[in-house]
Parts: C-alpha cells; sequence; structure tokens
C-alpha cells in the first residue's frame, strides 16, 4: 500500500477567454455548522459572489474548436474514455471499462492536477467528453477545464439569488451542457463557450419549498429533471423540457391525486394534506425499452395514514411514495410502478439510484432494475413490466421480518412498529444504512459494492418526537452489539445473492463509490482519505489523504490513453454534517482541520 504526499500544482492557470477573469480561491472565513455534534467547520462565504462568467472564443482554444457533438448514440455506448452522464451510463452503473489503473499498477497512483473551487453544500459529479471536463460548483458555477492539467477553459455563473442547493450535477448533450439552478432554472449553455442558449424557468405558482438536486436525464429529445418537495402541498413532479426550445413538455406528478388512478391510497386525506414525492436521483435510461425509470421519496406527513380508515376502497399504501416510476421519456406516460413500502413511518427513502443490470432470473437473462433505500435492503425488477424478481438483504435492517417471494412485499417487524409504551430499537436510524452515496455495479461479474453506515435509533410514539408527523421520538444509537465500525463496504454478488466479502472499519464512507475493469473499486471517507480496493478479495491496495472530506461522485477518464481518477472534496452536504456529529459522539472522532473545496485527480507515475 502506498501512502501519497499531495502536492498542489504551482504557478496560475492561464486563459484565453473573452472575459478575462482570475479564478479566485475560496473565502477563508469559517462558521459553525449544525450536525449533531458541533464539530464541523464549514467555509462560510461562497465565492461565487466575487466571480464573474467567462466565456471562451472556442475557434483560438483547439481544444474546445474540436469538441465533438454529445450524440444519443453517445450517450447509449459512450467511449470508454469518457464520463458522460451521471453514473457513467445511462444505466447507473457507475463502471468503467478502463484498465490501465489496475490491481498491479494503483500502488503507483499519484497527483496529476488539483484545482480549487467554490465552497458551498453540494457534492458534484465531474463529466468528461473529448478531454474537456465540466464541473457544476457550488453557488451555481459551471467550470470547463482541460481535463490533464485543470487549466480553465470557460466559467459560467448563474445569475440567481436563491441559496445554493446540494446538486449532483449536470447533463450533456449535443453542444449543450444542461444545467439545474437553484432558483428551479433549467439552463442550456454552449459547451464550446459557455454562452447561454436558453434559460427556462419551472413554474411552481405561489407553492415554495421545492428544489433541483438530481443530474438531469437526456432522453427522447428532452431533458428530464425531477423536482423535490419535501413539505409542499401536493408533493413533487418530475417534468420534461424540449432541448432544442427549451420549454416544458409534460409533467407527471409524483404523489396520486384524488379520482386519478391510486388516487384512493391517501386514507381519504385532501390533496393539500398530501406532500412529499421527491425526486432525489437521476433517472436511468433503457433505449430499447424506451423508459426512464426514477424513485419517489415517502412523505413526511405520516400521521394520518398510521392506522387505516377500513372504509371501502380506500387504504393507506400512499402511492407514489417508495416507488419506482416507468415512464415514457417523449410523453411522460405511465407505463408501470411498483411500490417497494407501503406506508412508510420510518422515512426509508426508497428513492436512490435505479440500476439497469443483465442478470440470469430462472435461467433467463433479463434486464432488471436494481435499487435500494435507507435500510440497505436491493430489491430487483424486471425493467421491461416491473415484476418483482427477488431480494438481496446485507443484514444491516430489522424493519421487516419478511418478504413475500411472488410480490416483494415487506412484512413489518411487530416488534419494531411505533409503540406509545415501548422504547423500540430500530436498525438503521432515520438517515439510514445507506444513503445518497451510490453503489457501484460491475455488470460483468454481478458484484455490487454498497457503502453502508452502522447506526440504529431507539423509538417513542409519544408525540413528542419531531421525527415525521406521527410524534416519532427517534435517538440515535450504536447496533446492538457493535464492535465500533461502524463504516461498512459490500460486495455482494447479485447473480448468487450472496456477499462475497465485506471491509469495516470505524470511520463511515463520505462518496459514492466508483469500480473499474482493472478490478478495483474506488471509496471516500470521513477522515478525508480515498482508497482503492480489490473487487474481489475487499483488500486495500492503495489509499491517500486529501486536504478535506470527499463528500461526491468519484469518476475515471482518459486522454490520449492515460487514465484518470477525480474526485472532489470540501463541497460539504447536510448528511456530512449529521454523521460527523454521530462519529464524534459514538467514537470520539474529529475530522482534520479543512481545506478549500477542490477538485483532486490522480495518475499513474
Amino acid at each position: 500500500m502506498k501512502q501519497l504526499t499531495l502536492k498542489l500544482l504551482a504557478g496560475s492557470i492561464v486563459l484565453t477567454l473573452s472575459c478575462a477573469t482570475s479564478f479566485a480561491h475560496q473565502d477563508e472565513e469559517t462558521e459553525p455548522v449544525e450536525n449533531s455534534g458541533g464539530i464541523l467547520q464549514r467555509y462560510g462565504s461562497n465565492a461565487a459572489s466575487s466571480l464573474e462568467s467567462a466565456t471562451a472564443d472556442a475557434n483560438s482554444i483547439p481544444l474546445l474548436r474540436d469538441y465533438s457533438s454529445v450524440t444519443d448514440e453517445v450517450l447509449q455506448n459512450p467511449p470508454d474514455s469518457d464520463w458522460v452522464t451521471w453514473r457513467r451510463t445511462y444505466d447507473n452503473l457507475g463502471f468503467s471499462n478502463l484498465d490501465q489503473i489496475n490491481q498491479q499498477t494503483v500502488a503507483d497512483l499519484e497527483l496529476a492536477w488539483h484545482q480549487e473551487i467554490t465552497a458551498g453544500n453540494n457534492m458534484p459529479t465531474p463529466l468528461v467528453h473529448d478531454g474537456i471536463m465540466f464541473l457544476y460548483s457550488a453557488g451555481d458555477v459551471v467550470l470547463a477545464l482541460d481535463a490533464t492539467n485543470g487549466e480553465l477553459l470557460w466559467r459560467y455563473i448563474h445569475d440567481g439569488d436563491a441559496s445554493t442547493s446540494h446538486k449532483f450535477g449536470i447533463a450533456l448533450y449535443e453542444d449543450k451542457v444542461l444545467v439545474p439552478t437553484s432558483d428551479l432554472h433549467m439552463v442550456a449553455l454552449n459547451a464550446r463557450t459557455g454562452e447561454v442558449i436558453w434559460d427556462h424557468a419551472v413554474e411552481t405558482g405561489e407553492a415554495t419549498g421545492y428544489a433541483l438536486r438530481s443530474a438531469p436525464t437526456i432522453a427522447g429529445g428532452q431533458v428530464i429533471q425531477g423536482m423535490t418537495a419535501s413539505f409542499v402541498p401536493g408533493g413533487g413532479f418530475i417534468f420534461a423540457i424540449d432541448l432544442e426550445t427549451g420549454t416544458e413538455t409534460w409533467r407527471f406528478n409524483t404523489l396520486a391525486r384524488p379520482g386519478e388512478p391510486g388516487g384512493n391510497t391517501w386514507n381519504n386525506i385532501p390533496l393539500e394534506e398530501r406532500q412529499g414525492g421527491s425526486v432525489w436521483n437521476t433517472g436511468a435510461y433503457d433505449a430499447e425499452l424506451d423508459l426512464v425509470f426514477y424513485g419517489v421519496s415517502p412523505t413526511y406527513n405520516t400521521g394520518p395514514l398510521l392506522y387505516s380508515l377500513g372504509v371501502g376502497d380506500v387504504n393507506n399504501d400512499a402511492l407514489y411514495t417508495n416507488t419506482t416510476l416507468a415512464l415514457r421519456p417523449a410523453t411522460g406516460e405511465l407505463v408501470w410502478h411498483y411500490q417497494h413500502v407501503a406506508n412508510d413511518q420510518f422515512d426509508l427513502d426508497w428513492i436512490f439510484e435505479r440500476s439497469i443490470v443483465e442478470l440470469k432470473v430462472d435461467g433467463e437473462m433479463r434486464k432488471v432494475i436494481v435499487t435500494a433505500g435507507k435500510p440497505a435492503l436491493f430489491d430487483a425488477l424486471d425493467a421491461a413490466t416491473g415484476e418483482y424478481l427477488f431480494s438481496v438483504d446485507p443484514g444491516i435492517q430489522n424493519i421487516f421480518s419478511a418478504i413475500n417471494p411472488v410480490t416483494g412485499a415487506k412484512i413489518p417487524n411487530p416488534n419494531v412498529f411505533p409503540d406509545p409504551e415501548e422504547v423500540r430499537t430500530v436498525c438503521p436510524y432515520y438517515q439510514g444504512g445507506r444513503n445518497w452515496h451510490a453503489s457501484s455495479i460491475n455488470n460483468d461479474t454481478g458484484f455490487l459494492f454498497v457503502p453502508i453506515f452502522e447506526v440504529c435509533m431507539d423509538t417513542l410514539l409519544d408525540d413528542t418526537g419531531t421525527l415525521l408527523s406521527t410524534g416519532l421520538r427517534a435517538d440515535t444509537r450504536p447496533m446492538p452489539d457493535t464492535d465500533g465500525n461502524y463504516g461498512r463496504l459490500q460486495a455482494i454478488n447479485l447473480q448468487t445473492r450472496e456477499l462475497e466479502w465485506q471491509y469495516r472499519q470505524e470511520v463511515v464512507p463520505a462518496s459514492a463509490s466508483l469500480a473499474t475493469a482493472g478490478g478495483l473499486v474506488f471509496l471516500g471517507y470521513l477522515d478525508n482519505t480515498f482508497k482503492a480496493f480489490d473487487q474481489r478479495s475487499g483488500e486495500i491496495l492503495w489509499e491517500t489523504t486529501l486536504g478535506s472530506i470527499p463528500a461526491a461522485f468519484p469518476i475515471t477518464y482518459s486522454i490520449d490513453g492515460k487514465q484518470y481518477i477525480a474526485i472532489v472534496a470540501g463541497q460539504l452536504n447536510i448528511h456530512t454534517g449529521v454523521w460527523l456529529g454521530l462519529q464524534n459522539r459514538f467514537t470520539g472522532f474529529e475530522p482534520a482541520s479543512q481545506d478549500p473545496a477542490a477538485l483532486w485527480v490522480f495518475a499513474l507515475e
């Protein structure tokens, strides 16, 4: 194992821009952030306020001039050298075919370049095409960089007044960079110059509380985006914008309306009391089936749903919460849906990435949607029909005592259901055994690599609690009989549905996982470390310490035959603060001092 000594690149960034402004460093002023432990310092003032947009003359910069169109074919079958969507491919596997950095060579991985970026709440995914890296940064900043050395090509700053939201990233299509903003716009930028092509303000009426968090999905000539709406009456929605005109073409409401299919699943409560249905993650797309797949969050207004009215055909399932939706990208038509958990009283959030995997099921190769919620319990569905196939339980949760083998219906464990007189230990706690930290899948081996958090909660239904509206009090606690290792990386064989290996340590993961054809899995941790594991054994083959916490999505790409690994560190989010507080409470862990937010890029010597 080789420990690296990281060196910052010296010198200035030379730009050829129509607006020649220097790249500003972060404001050094710090302010505390609430995180249950009071130990995290976050860079306070957003440096974006001191920056200006800087467009480029593409004709004078060969890298921009030679940029090729990101076609439907490129999105469906991207070159191995590129990372063109949130999880690299439409199937959301977080996997790359690159293998120059592998089990034998990874020990020689060194820092290639390092670029400071704006501070703020964010967990961005860099995109790379034709040697250019496009990166969303906090403050609605978009950077185009030379992916070999970090030199700035152009910079866009959105002129909005909303607080920066926790973005996963942006999207590429043809000559456009598609940017969801904190003030609810979708902006199309010219990929070669950084100039605005069109700017669409999403119509939300008088309601407030909406946010755009995920990276867009490009399909069917549309840029498709989910809206979060945790406490908004009527809930969230998924919408599409025509890529050429910048006008909205369709909208799908993620909570079933009264009088519409599924509208009788809300215990007869009126629409204004139905809330939630947020869409937090980027959709998957299968071009052959012509379907996009999204996950929908639960509601926080759980009190009216706790007990069924027992009236006629009315029930308290609350569609489409905790549901996988399969939609036609051109029209928004609902083709099928599958509800993973009905009447969720624990904020289980079956909302994370939908991954499309080819698996042999009952002797037949099938396209399978694999997805999990906070219990770190994975469901597998037939991508064409939504038929339930199987589940895989990594062994974190005690919320369900059984799963119907035909329907996949989860049987609640009566010993943990909210109770007004007895304290009950529920695992995991409401932030989840897993959260936004996406898993990765090697489709060739069927291995699924899952970042997991081992924390539980003691609950009491005493009407004093603030977890959801039921009045549930939830006090976090270590998992019973814990050995003090709260962070876990598990490798699960989806073909056999068995655990292949697991790596456990005291400090929990901070990033999504990245898998490569080089037999490696990359994962970042709260202690500023970034590690490479052997896919077959779980052995750590390389690790380094970054200047801050890598709470984002790592990627890999190649240029002129040279492979790079990239990850953003220091753009922290609310979940990072919560986990830091819990780590401090349970183990006394305190993070190292945090350097300014930055993009870190590694390559072989």
